[in-house]
């Protein structure tokens, strides 16, 4: 891959994404592959998009069209899924919760916020944990060394929900109505880079053609 020419002012890459979008955990490893490529020459921001936020319809209804979606996810990208979820009768696919999650490690912990937003998709997709219970993420709060009782009075509080449907409203006042999407800032510019699922040496490239500009 080309190495990136930019100015002393690093540009932002934006992530919006959901942490229960499908298609946002096919394309971790891109982004991940991605970010590690860019290194220090952006910055990086992630939005939570809200997929279905405040949704009160139980999974095991929307059993067919959710294992359709994740079955071609999983051949696009090769991202493991745990299919058992889908039969559970008592859990809503409300994606609010686990976006507010990863809001409150963003406050707690910034640098945190990525590496925590990826194991909230495991925590979903492979390990079929319930989102909406904060117990769930203890595990992953002794993986980062973050205090459990401050985490949990965060991620209980009506603050963060505020937050978090304000993450909500900034996807949306950029234009983004689909995830994973990937904007560029550049000189006080936004620059959409991709909407959709795509491959991290494609998205280097389109950054490099719109930077060239």
């Amino acid at each position: 891959m080309q190495t990136l020419s930019l100015s002393q002012e690093p540009p932002t890459l934006i992530y919006i994404g959901d942490p229960m979008c499908s298609w946002c955990y096919g394309f971790s490893p891109e982004l991940g592959e991605l970010v590690d490529e860019l290194g220090d020459k952006v910055k990086v921001q992630l939005i939570m998009g809200g997929l279905r936020p405040y949704n009160d319809e139980h999974i095991n209804t929307m059993k067919d069209f959710l294992k359709e979606h994740w079955m071609h996810v999983n051949e696009a990208s090769g991202q493991e899924f745990n299919y058992e979820i889908l039969d559970d009768p008592e859990f809503k696919y409300d994606t609010e919760p686990p976006s507010r999650a990863v809001l409150v490690v963003r406050q707690l912990n910034p640098k945190l916020e990525l590496a925590f937003f990826k194991d909230v998709q495991e925590l979903f997709y492979k390990q079929n944990k319930h989102t909406h219970i904060v117990d769930n993420y203890y595990p992953l709060l002794d993986k980062y060394n973050i205090d459990k009782q401050e985490f949990t009075k965060a991620f209980n509080s009506d603050e963060f929900k505020q937050l978090t449907r304000a993450d909500f409203n900034e996807a949306s006042e950029l234009g983004i109505r689909g995830f994973p999407s990937v904007v560029l800032l550049d000189d006080g510019k936004y620059k959409l880079i991709s909407n959709g699922f795509a491959k991290a040496e494609d998205l280097l490239a389109r950054i490099e053609q719109v930077l060239a500009k």
